[in-house]
């Protein structure tokens, strides 16, 4: 389908998404936009509002105003709105679905399937989670004859700016237990792939989200995301990117003392031992090609026991080569375009470094000169020299490394030779070494003969430079909030 424009709504893929931002419960307009391009063919989706710090501070100011009313609902009466907005993601599944695809060049098989779904489980299983851990005034400790009252007290306004490889995904998971909490949001969506941002506040206002509670801001990081991580009046930034941008932001929040929480990226090993189930093994290896490899999580360096290393790598090349590359939009594409010519030529630039250094690409190695545009084909390197450039730097696109190791401390020691310490993935057959490996290796998530497995309830986030802090269950919870302990004396009250 084209792209039709009437004012300020675009049609995509069949779907009005309008491109004004939504501020305090209504659509506000700029004097300026910003092109929106699809990575598939490169056409021009949309001129998006850019925001700056004017709609920064109205939606802030929108986010405070709201406060104290949302807040006073409880988790109970917050629920209910959720688990609606819940219901009209569902509701919605294919619409977001196709926009989202067009927007990023992400798969829709996956969107359909897992993506969206797990959107609005973003919303249901948070809204759930906050009745029974936050629901219940009387969290009490003995000590000494006191009484000690836990209370976990909304912080106010949260800050959201969300990364292009899985935009509303990703958005969600910070903005579910930011309102479950009884926070009120102002995200700032990428620049890059902005329209799902746009069209969550649809959903938010059919669904009986009061006005102010929750806001879009689009525009640049320069001009948008800057203004919004320097503002005073926000309580909680949630910041999903590269370290580069992390420093950046951390710097500009620090003056106000704003709490922080980082997801950024990651260089995880996978680490296969000779006992391992090899179909398993490479059927994960090949896996990570996944969304074109821009996915933070993927297991970029693939460190295998020698006695296995030489079937391992002939059959992940094998199943990379077949993977068939082209346009998202079609059920049984498995591997798409990179987002931005921008990214394309950092992905080209670390490859070909690698291959100038002594690396050998068993597959890929290049663009995809059949399709053209941001097809990067899925590659896997051999050979890479020690310390290299391609085995220490997050390298976010369709490219993977495989090394050889001997030993189990071995395999330990160069797994945890990272700055990162994101994810690590390790198939053995050998249960004890399971439990030893996966204690030694550094990383805020271990699989262990499995791959991408995650329950909302469990903590989630990196080591070193992979992040700050943990969300997810509980620990959502004490990041979105102040944690109060009200001491009560066993004396002094009148009878």
């Amino acid at each position: 389908m084209g792209v039709a424009v009437t004012a300020h709504v675009v049609v995509v893929e069949g779907v009005e998404v309008d491109t004004r931002h939504w501020i305090g419960g209504a659509r506000v307009a700029s004097e300026r936009t910003f092109a929106d391009l699809s990575p598939i063919d490169g056409a021009e989706l949309a001129q998006v509002h850019a925001g700056t710090a004017a709609e920064v501070d109205a939606a802030v100011r929108a986010a405070r105003a709201a406060f104290p009313a949302w807040a006073a609902l409880g988790p109970a009466g917050r629920g209910a709105i959720l688990r609606r907005v819940a219901e009209g993601i569902e509701a919605r599944l294919e619409d977001l679905s196709r926009v989202e695809t067009r927007d990023n060049g992400s798969l829709i098989r996956s969107h359909r399937r897992g993506v969206m779904p797990r959107v609005a489980m973003n919303f249901r299983a948070f809204a759930d989670f906050a009745e029974q851990e936050l629901g219940h005034p009387d969290l009490e400790v003995p000590g000494r004859g006191h009484r000690e009252r836990i209370t976990y007290d909304p912080a106010g306004v949260v800050a959201v700016i969300t990364p292009w490889n899985a935009p509303l995904m990703l958005a969600t998971w910070r903005i579910g237990p930011a309102l479950a909490a009884g926070n009120t949001v102002v995200v700032k969506p990428p620049e890059w792939a902005p329209l799902t941002a746009s069209l969550l506040a649809d959903i938010m206002q059919e669904a009986g989200i009061p006005a102010g509670v929750f806001n879009v801001v689009q525009g640049t990081g320069i001009e948008a995301g800057a203004p919004l991580t320097a503002h005073p009046g926000i309580d909680r930034l949630a910041f999903t990117g590269s370290v580069p941008t992390a420093g950046v932001v951390a710097a500009a929040a620090a003056p106000n003392i704003v709490p922080l929480s980082f997801e950024l990226g990651g260089k995880s090993p996978l680490v296969v031992f000779d006992d391992a189930d090899l179909d398993l093994a490479v059927e994960i290896a090949v896996e990570q090609f996944d969304n074109a490899g821009q996915v933070c999580l993927k297991a970029a360096r693939m460190l295998v026991q020698e006695g296995v290393a030489e079937e391992f790598t002939r059959r992940v090349v094998a199943g990379a080569a077949a993977l068939r590359q082209g346009d998202p939009r079609e059920e049984d594409t498995d591997v798409s375009a990179l987002i931005a010519p921008r990214h394309f030529e950092q992905i080209s630039g670390f490859v070909a470094r690698a291959l100038d250094a002594g690396a050998r690409a068993l597959v890929g190695g290049g663009p995809n000169d059949d399709l053209g545009g941001l097809f990067f084909r899925p590659t896997v390197l051999v050979d890479c020299p020690p310390g290299a450039e391609i085995l220490t730097e997050e390298v976010f696109g369709p490219v993977v490394t495989i090394e050889t190791f001997a030993t189990e401390d071995e395999a330990v020691q160069r797994a945890n030779d990272t700055r990162f310490g994101l994810a690590a993935t390790l198939v053995t057959g050998d249960r004890e070494r399971a439990e030893r490996v996966s204690a030694a290796l550094n990383a805020g998530t271990v699989w262990v003969n499995c791959f991408f497995v995650r329950d909302l309830r469990a903590p989630f986030g990196g080591n070193g430079r992979s992040g700050i802090g943990r969300e997810g269950g509980i620990w959502s919870f004490d990041f979105y909030t102040d944690i109060k302990n009200s001491v009560f004396s066993p004396s002094g009250w009148e009878e």
